[in-house]
């Protein structure tokens, strides 16, 4: 039987796990997540916060070399939320979502 899905992704998938902050463009609230997976144009994490499909978000995290042409760097993404898988513990949500924009931070010295 042939497969109807469609592969929605555009960019190659890296498998890394990075902590990500992520507020809620529609109430400031903030929480904090594991990635899963991260490409060009989209991540895909692990958090306890209440998300649903279609908000919108804004994450800072640590992009790994192989999506910066050699060096890890901070950024700060706007995406959309476009699918949430609940864990079957049901404490974490498994949380895609499309990158609009991204900005490169400058690198925290500390």
């Amino acid at each position: 039987m042939p497969d109807n899905k469609t592969e929605r992704r555009s960019g190659e998938r890296i498998p890394v796990q990075v902590p990500v902050t992520i507020t809620a463009a529609d109430t400031n609230l903030q929480a904090t997540g594991d990635t899963r997976d991260l490409s060009s144009n989209g991540i895909f994490f692990y958090t306890d916060f209440p998300i649903r499909q279609g908000n919108n978000v804004e994450m800072v995290l640590i992009l790994p070399p192989e999506l910066t042409s050699g060096e890890k760097r901070w950024v700060c993404c706007q995406a959309t939320v476009v699918r949430v898988e609940d864990n079957l513990d049901g404490n974490k949500h498994g949380v895609a979502a499309q990158v609009r924009d991204m900005q490169f931070l400058p690198e925290l010295i500390g």
